[in-house]
């Protein structure tokens, strides 16, 4: 990390500790850098004067991101999704039922469920899944949101004072969400997420919106979404970020389908690069380029493995090699469905515990 060489205090003093101190923690050479610039952010808080109250935020706040990245850790590579709905929704309701069977297909499919670990749409998800299988992501709050019974004295329980380092965790270890019908709360998540794929701040992945009863509710809302649409508020195409299912087994089709023949995305350089399950027809290049050409600033190209540039991640894998604009993610989106149709093959990943293991903000970057 070059640039770790100009971020540094005023006291040369306190450098050459923090460089001390990084070595004697016996910190890796490749992790070095990271590891100064963090402590190095930290004591500028003290240089900037920075008052008792956004310190106990930060302090708080980076507690939580280290627990939790040490509770998720081990299970990295295991596919998952994560489940928003209501917390008010009675055990006996429809929705309820369909949240349930959702967490046990999914589990049937070899992938662990997410929730915000409270009740409703959230315990009966967790209850589907079962404890072994699950994550509960809990927000500490006056009323209403006590963990599950499900969840409440597993380890992979973590409960957050805030909402922001919460929704990292909800959205930075998911390769699905499936949402259920809620209030405010379950609104709030389901427009943040469709916003990080939008804008290329999160990895594109299937949004399943589940219907559930009698009365439409996702139907209602996509009417509601027509109206932007037609104020120009919201490009047309960013209506394929997601997709609504009438059924349980709909939305566990579509979540599966999404990884048929596409498995992962990274930038290397100037390039966004898809591991595939499999290698595509030849023929399905010019095609993919004469479809997508208002997004693409090249040719594409497919190649056995990683690409000299890349990590050595997942060397089986071949990769599709696109030149993407970043103009348009919806469109990257319906590019994923054309790959995963002239792809062929089963209905589900070879192997589901094959999973990417970075989900951070935005497109894993080389």
């Amino acid at each position: 990390m070059p640039e770790s060489r100009r971020y540094q205090l005023q006291s040369t003093d306190a450098n050459r500790l923090i460089l001390e101190l990084v070595e004697a923690a016996g910190v890796p050479p490749d992790k070095r850098g990271y590891f100064q610039q963090l402590l190095t952010t930290v004591l500028k808080m003290h240089e900037d004067g920075t008052p008792v109250s956004d310190l106990k935020v930060t302090n708080t706040a980076l507690k939580e991101l280290r627990y939790g990245y040490k509770v998720c850790a081990p299970y990295r590579d295991t596919r998952k999704v994560t489940v928003f709905g209501s917390a008010r929704t009675a055990r006996v309701e429809s929705a309820a039922d369909a949240a349930h069977e959702f967490g046990r297909r999914m589990v049937q499919e070899g992938w662990m469920v997410v929730t915000g670990a409270g009740a409703g749409i959230m315990g009966a998800a967790q209850e589907g899944a079962g404890a072994e299988r699950s994550f509960g992501f809990n927000i500490r709050l006056p009323f209403e949101q006590e963990a599950n019974p499900w969840i409440a004295s597993d380890p992979k329980l973590v409960s957050f004072k805030y909402f922001f380092t919460r929704k990292l965790f909800l959205v930075k270890e998911a390769s699905a969400f499936a949402l259920f019908p809620g209030g405010f709360g379950t609104m709030d998540e389901t427009f943040e997420v469709l916003t990080l794929l939008q804008t290329g701040k999160s990895t594109i992945v299937p949004i399943v919106l589940v219907e559930a009863g009698a009365r439409p509710f996702w139907r209602r809302w996509e009417k509601w979404i027509g109206g932007f649409v037609d104020q120009r508020l919201v490009d047309p195409d960013d209506r394929q970020l997601y997709r609504i299912a009438g059924t349980v087994e709909e939305a566990v089709h579509e979540i599966l389908s999404f990884y048929r023949v596409f498995h992962s995305a990274r930038i290397v350089g100037d390039n966004l690069l898809f591991r595939l399950q499999r290698k595509l027809p030849d023929a399905a290049l010019p095609e993919i380029q004469q479809r997508f050409e208002d997004i693409l600033k090249g040719p594409v190209d497919q190649v056995a493995g990683p690409v000299p540039q890349e990590l050595n991640e997942f060397p089986d894998l071949p990769r599709l090699v696109l030149p993407f604009n970043r103009s348009s993610y919806a469109r990257l989106r319906l590019l994923i469905d054309f790959i995963n149709e002239v792809g062929g093959g089963e209905t589900s990943p070879p192997n589901p515990l094959d999973s990417p293991s970075d989900r951070a903000e935005g497109l894993d970057r080389t």
